[in-house]
């Protein structure tokens, strides 16, 4: 039995903990339309965005702990911190065999959290996640938040710039692209529910 405040104790949620790639794909097929070319509308950037309702400061203090990521993502988990500026290694269970460098780069005065990361090795941190947290009072006016996710399609994301370190016959995760759309969704998901359960119920934020 998990404890009440546990991620595991929040219903909806897709982590591949309790979500398969079988069923994870199905759900990514779902949202992922096929009435449109999808290199039309997300070629070059894969931007996403959810109202949470839950205050600024608190989204930001969750969002730019490192450990939330292994809460609210589908597939960061097993973190280990390498070295005082920041950086981390964990494991990207959506790759066979596949280590997944970051950092979080944030500023409180701005409300941004960014997550700069890397398959395979630490040294560039190429895959840049950005986030900006606006207070809902300014855009909509009600209580809470509004978080923005963009991502843009660097260019090693069409070959694997470091192949030397890549395990062999794992996919790169710049295959993944046409679902970055539709996977981020479910995250962006995943932290409005957490964050919102949180709050409503007045737990403490964590990660736990």
């Amino acid at each position: 039995m998990s404890q009440p405040n546990h991620v595991e104790s929040i219903p909806g949620l897709h982590r591949n903990e309790n979500t398969d790639k079988t069923e994870m794909g199905g759900i990514m097929g779902d949202i992922t339309h096929a009435v449109y070319p999808h290199d039309n509308v997300y070629g070059d950037y894969c931007p996403i965005q959810d109202y949470i309702n839950c205050p600024p400061e608190k989204v930001f203090e969750y969002m730019a702990n490192p450990h939330s990521l292994a809460e609210w993502t589908y597939s960061m988990r097993n973190f280990e911190k390498l070295s005082e500026d920041g950086l981390f290694v964990g494991r990207d269970r959506i790759g066979d065999n596949t280590d997944i460098y970051f950092k979080v780069k944030s500023n409180k005065e701005a409300l941004t959290v960014d997550y700069h990361c890397a398959w395979d090795q630490g040294d560039d941190l190429w895959m840049i996640y950005l986030n900006r947290i606006v207070p809902a009072e300014v855009v909509l006016n009600k209580p809470g938040s509004v978080v923005f996710w963009q991502n843009c399609r660097h260019p090693h994301y069409l070959k694997n710039p470091y192949p030397e370190k890549s395990p062999k016959d794992r996919p790169w995760v710049g295959q993944f692209w046409d679902f970055f759309y539709a996977g981020h969704t479910v995250e962006l998901q995943n932290l409005k529910k957490i964050l919102e359960y949180r709050h409503s119920n007045n737990l403490p934020m964590g990660p736990l």
